[in-house]
């Protein structure tokens, strides 16, 4: 299967973003392109544990609820979370109502708090593990054996859904890897925006 696709305004993109116009703008502006904020790397890293068992364009379609009902993710704000707050997500019909993932990210937020005490920032701590580029690769992996050794630190300091799958495609998005289809016409916009970029 093609990894590359033309849509109707004749751009080549990758193949993935074919199934709808969201998935499309995200492909464009967002996808594979560098982030050093830490409310975004956190609201990120929360979103793809969301979508575990779902699909990414069900999380970006609710993405604006899980921003109000998360306080923008602003990480030092949802550790104070307590179970009245909880109990009020469990009843937001905005997001995604599963207990066990609300409670991924309130957990989560204290790492976080934790992990920019320890390591400046989570951009530092998350940049760290910026894989060697691929060359000539052809397909994409579900995993890498950096995503593997950050999930297992992460675990180690006690976050929550963050396996290696859910954390390369956190690396991914957040630009750590340009995984756009050497054929995508947003692949060298991506590179260009990579090698611009200052590692924290």
């Amino acid at each position: 299967m093609s990894r590359v696709f033309n849509a109707s305004d004749g751009i080549s993109r990758c193949s993935w973003c074919r199934a709808s116009d969201e998935y499309i703008h995200y492909h464009d502006h967002e996808w594979g392109y560098p982030v050093d904020d830490d409310q975004r790397l956190f609201e990120k890293i929360c979103l793809e544990g969301f979508q575990a068992g779902l699909s990414w364009l069900t999380i970006l379609n609710k993405r604006e609820n899980f921003r109000k009902a998360f306080k923008q993710f602003d990480f030092n704000r949802v550790a104070r979370f307590n179970e009245k707050d909880i109990e009020r997500l469990l009843q937001d019909a905005g997001i995604v109502r599963h207990r066990g993932k609300i409670e991924a990210v309130i957990n989560n937020a204290h790492c976080a708090v934790q992990m920019v005490k320890d390591e400046g920032s989570l951009a530092a701590f998350f940049w760290s593990y910026e894989p060697t580029p691929a060359v000539g690769q052809d397909s994409t992996p579900a995993s890498t054996e950096e995503s593997k050794a950050l999930s297992k630190e992460l675990k180690k300091r006690g976050w929550k859904f963050v396996g290696p799958t859910t954390v390369y495609a956190f690396m991914q998005a957040m630009g750590m890897v340009n995984d756009h289809a050497r054929d995508c016409a947003f692949y060298k916009k991506a590179e260009l925006a990579r090698k611009k970029f200052k590692r924290p």
